[in-house]
């Protein structure tokens, strides 16, 4: 890639939009014509579909969507990749699964072909944060089965920038690595972001006055969401950008310099549609879930796959950066399954992010507890938070206050000793519903 351009596909990322299109429509055949012979998964799916017949983006609604459900259950036998796997066992190189928070993971196969696309899919991401040959890259995750950076640290290395994995290292480890090696990117969650800060103040290092200038955050919604990323620019005194991706989708959404706050859907690689609850496209500044379909991806591909992450589209070609795929406002919003009905108000955790990250008197962690009311047809939302303070009283005063006024909750806040909650070195999940009639009300 020419050091001249800032674009990693500038063909493809500048492309008109009738044009873009139909290349998508042309790889998305091809996409379906390959299931259809090599997966009895497919062949069932698509018994009707016929693939030369697709000609527009109604024609690609017509398909019925992928659910991890049904991934979930074709792949219950006895063979490890069940009725999916498009591809000979021997081609197979990389194995990695889904977390399995909600569930039996699903396990994903991918050739060397499909990984080179996943590679081309993460230099994307990297060149449009800023990372170039010149580059050390740290990478603070425990490699192992799930996805997580795999594939952004061969993609830095294809890029040519020096990598330096931190898998096996306890957060001191990782903070020292730091201040040792010098690092210009680190790649991280925003929750993890957050714990190194912490730990950086606990050794003396000053992460502000570090090497590091760019955090690329990945795994959580934290990164768009204004406090948290002002909060980890402060911390790290670096530039902060997001990424949105999926072991079953592949890394679909990045930010750029020409973004603040959201992600570019990444058009090259994938057919992405933004859909509402009756499965038809949302207009743009309206929010909707992401259905996505890797193009390149053939081992063990996905078609339509419904990955419930929500986004809110903005107008096409708005961005600074010269891109014209499209753009989200505020990059994902939450998964379907984040979001809460208490009642009668919807609620996401990211509403009880944006408020504690922007309060400089608490800590960057928090907990929501949701139960039922003991004597009346309600419930009750619990936000526990961490401040260094005796005047503990104000605090929860003004946390109840900023959570009525922003997110129409009128919640209990029970304030903790700094260090209380429990940290973690991946990715938080911060809400526990106890309510007995929490499936039937979100349902």
């Amino acid at each position: 890639m020419s050091e001249a351009t800032d674009m990693w596909n500038p063909l493809f990322e500048t492309m008109d939009s009738e044009e873009l299109r139909a290349y998508q429509l042309e790889r998305f055949r091809d996409v379906v014509r390959h299931v259809k012979e090599h997966s009895s998964f497919y062949a069932e799916k698509f018994s009707d579909v016929d693939p030369d017949a697709i000609t527009s983006l109604a024609d690609v609604r017509e398909l019925p969507l992928t659910t991890k459900a049904e991934l979930r259950e074709a792949q219950a036998g006895e063979d490890l990749y069940g009725e999916v796997l498009t591809a000979d066992r021997e081609s197979i190189v990389s194995y990695h699964q889904t977390s399995g928070t909600t569930g039996q993971p699903v396990r994903q196969a991918d050739s060397m072909a499909d990984w080179e696309w996943w590679i081309d899919c993460w230099a994307t991401v990297l060149w449009a944060n800023g990372v170039r040959a010149e580059d050390r890259v740290f990478f603070p995750f425990s490699y192992n089965v799930f996805l997580a950076f795999w594939a952004a640290h061969d993609a830095a290395e294809r890029i040519g920038a020096e990598v330096v994995p931190g898998g096996g290292m306890s957060s001191s480890q990782r903070v020292q690595k730091i201040e040792e090696l010098e690092p210009t990117v680190v790649a991280t969650t925003p929750t993890y972001a957050f714990r190194l800060a912490e730990v950086a103040d606990e050794e003396g290092i000053d992460l502000a006055a570090s090497s590091v200038e760019t955090v690329i955050c990945a795994g959580e919604p934290g990164a768009s969401v204004s406090s948290t990323k002002a909060e980890i620019e402060r911390l790290w005194g670096a530039d902060v950008y997001d990424h949105a991706g999926a072991t079953e989708a592949g890394a679909w959404g990045f930010s750029c310099e020409g973004t603040d706050l959201g992600l570019h859907l990444n058009e090259k690689q994938f057919l992405i549609e933004v859909l509402d609850e009756n499965d038809e496209p949302v207009e743009p500044g309206e929010v909707g879930r992401v259905v996505v379909t890797p193009l390149h991806r053939f081992a063990q591909p996905y078609v339509r796959f419904d990955l419930k992450d929500r986004v809110r589209l903005t107008e096409r070609g708005a961005c600074e950066c010269g891109r014209t795929f499209r753009l989200t406002d505020g990059g994902v919003l939450g998964r379907d399954d984040d979001f809460k009905t208490i009642n009668g108000m919807l609620f996401t955790p990211r509403a009880a992010e944006d408020i504690v990250h922007g309060y400089d008197d608490v800590t960057n962690e928090f907990r929501v507890r949701i139960d039922d009311h003991p004597t009346k047809e309600l419930e009750v939302l619990e936000l526990a938070v961490e401040a260094d303070t005796e005047d503990t009283d104000a605090i929860e005063s003004e946390v109840r206050k900023r959570m009525r006024q922003q997110a129409n909750i009128n919640p209990a806040v029970k304030v903790l000793e700094p260090g209380e909650l429990t940290r973690n070195e991946l990715k938080s999940d911060r809400v526990v519903d106890n309510r007995s009639r929490k499936n039937e009300l979100e349902a």
